[in-house]
């Protein structure tokens, strides 16, 4: 896509460009402010440069990157297009087929990336295409094929060694993100983004999603309990930024460096933040709390998703159904000798 700039001519938006000839073209926009001007200068100037053969992949892909805005799809798109688009920006979006999809895979496999982490990224690829073809950019998105989805881990922490690493997390930060995590249930990329006006100490509640439209995902309102209170009393008086986990008054983009070296050092098996939330809520339901109210803690809209994963941790798992093949009078059985044949 050539740059473009946007003017004004007669009081209305223009878009204007140079072509590969030199040759300057100018659209009339129906914008109204900068914002809607850009937006629709984009899709005008990707529709009038496209190729005869069709848009470019990473025409697409940058294209949809800047739709996204701010959204943390943004950077989902900026980071895997690091590996997606070295290998298959080239193609037009009518050229790529299940063959292509198969050979990142295996290309990708072979440099040591696992399937969930080829998901993401050919889901990546998937979404922007599906987009292009939603705002007539291409006729149709092609179908891409994605590796299965991987058997769920089942890694849980116990209450040992979840003192173990917060023991071993020498840098406050760390610590607190950890602390955080196993006390909201909340993933890390809602931990990094959490800021001081959505803490209320004197309420005791912690609201994780950023606003009411959005990333929700797992972003439940949950309350502050003792251990965490004592933690964030503490932070909130040393706070030098808005946000709750800060280093040097920054806003921490990542804690995985400093969290797997507190792995190290506690000595446990390897586990990743993600573990922490599956923790907190298998430590909930052993603890007998409803699947319902686990549910709610977690941010899951549907119970039947809680419920299939957590409930066999309660301690009335089965229990009843178990008790109803209980026999009259206990069954003894003996182990018999086999007898040697001659």
């Amino acid at each position: 896509m050539h740059d473009f700039r946007i003017g004004r001519l007669k009081g209305r938006f223009v878009v204007m460009w140079n072509d590969s000839d030199g040759k300057r073209r100018r659209y009339r926009l129906a914008a109204h402010n900068a914002k809607e001007a850009e937006r629709e200068a984009r899709d005008i100037a990707l529709k009038v440069s496209a190729p005869s053969k069709g848009m470019t992949v990473a025409q697409i892909w940058n294209a949809y990157q800047i739709e996204m805005g701010e959204r943390r799809q943004a950077a989902k798109l900026a980071q895997t297009g690091k590996n997606v688009l070295p290998v298959l920006g080239h193609f037009a979006a009518d050229q790529i087929t299940k063959a292509d999809c198969l050979h990142y895979i295996e290309s990708r496999r072979t440099a040591g990336r696992k399937d969930a982490t080829i998901r993401t990224e050919l889901g990546c690829l998937r979404a922007s295409l599906l987009w292009a073809a939603k705002n007539n950019l291409i006729s149709k998105a092609p179908v891409i094929e994605l590796p299965p989805v991987p058997a769920p881990r089942d890694r849980y922490l116990s209450r040992n060694e979840v003192s173990d690493l917060l023991n071993a997390a020498n840098d406050p930060h760390i610590r607190l993100a950890i602390l955080l995590m196993i006390t909201t249930a909340g993933r890390i990329g809602a931990i990094l983004e959490l800021t001081w006006d959505r803490v209320d100490l004197d309420r005791r509640i912690l609201k994780l999603a950023t606003n009411d439209i959005g990333p929700r995902k797992g972003r439940a309102t949950v309350p502050i309990n003792n251990t965490l209170f004592a933690a964030l009393s503490v932070a909130r008086k040393g706070a030098l930024s808005n946000y709750v986990v800060e280093w040097g008054g920054r806003k921490v983009g990542s804690i995985k460096k400093g969290f797997n070296a507190a792995v190290d050092r506690a000595e446990i098996d390897h586990c990743t933040p993600h573990d922490l939330r599956r923790t907190a809520g298998r430590l909930m339901v052993e603890d007998g709390v409803p699947i319902e109210e686990v549910a709610q803690y977690l941010g899951h809209s549907n119970p039947a998703i809680t419920r299939s994963t957590y409930a066999q941790f309660s301690p009335t798992y089965l229990r009843t159904a178990a008790g109803s093949l209980e026999l009259n009078a206990p069954v003894l059985v003996q182990r018999t000798r086999g007898k040697t044949l001659k």
